[in-house]
């Protein structure tokens, strides 16, 4: 299944890949050689944004006690830190970043109601940078759990990522796992849960958004 942020940018990038093709065919006739290799590129070129807006079935088993991976990727931070934005206190911090090859897709991580969602502009450092949660363009969404605990992750771009789709609204009532949003190539996302959770991956381990549970809440 395709993801619907990536409809409109398939199909202008279709309509160039088939412009390729066309002036290869016409222009290049005389060296095939050189003519296919263009093709060949053309149509690989179209694969990778192809299989970047991917957009996989998954299940998620809903649990109130744990957190789920918002995201695919990489889990490239676990630290306590001081959260500004929005707690103003310590909390644990976990970190996914999503290559360009991942599925970009990003899932509830805990059900609730939406109590804090905010955009911000801001610069485009690469994602693994530190500076990258405070200072790069951002969504910062805070979720309450039924039974009162407060789950903050925020979208952050990447260097290639220009545009951050995020659907969860102050006041919505969010169920663990359905989609919340959607960013577009390189990108993290953070998430800050209480001090007393309990964090069940490590460092460079690949959850699976929407399945993989990261924490348990106490």
């Amino acid at each position: 299944m395709i993801h619907r942020e990536g409809h409109r940018m398939l199909m202008k990038t279709l309509a160039l890949v088939l412009a390729v093709v066309i002036g290869a065919m016409q222009f290049l006739s005389g060296t095939p050689i050189i003519a296919y290799g263009v093709i060949a590129i053309a149509v690989i070129f179209f694969l990778i944004i192809l299989q970047f807006f991917r957009n996989p079935s998954r299940t998620t088993s809903i649990n109130p006690k744990h957190i789920i991976a918002p995201a695919d990727g990489k889990v490239v931070v676990i630290e306590e830190v001081e959260e500004p934005e929005y707690f103003q206190g310590k909390r644990k911090q976990v970190s996914i970043f999503m290559s360009p090859f991942n599925v970009h897709v990003n899932r509830n991580p805990v059900s609730g109601i939406v109590k804090y969602f905010k955009y911000h502009h801001g610069l485009y450092l690469v994602a693994w940078d530190p500076k990258a949660s405070t200072e790069n363009e951002r969504t910062t969404t805070v979720v309450q759990t039924q039974d009162g605990t407060e789950v903050l992750f925020r979208q952050i771009a990447g260097a290639l990522a220009k545009r951050i789709m995020a659907y969860n609204k102050e006041g919505d009532n969010v169920r663990q796992g359905e989609e919340f949003g959607f960013i577009k190539f390189g990108s993290r996302v953070d998430i800050f849960l209480p001090l007393d959770a309990k964090i069940v991956v490590n460092i460079d381990d690949k959850p699976i958004g929407g399945e993989t549970v990261i924490a348990e809440l106490t």
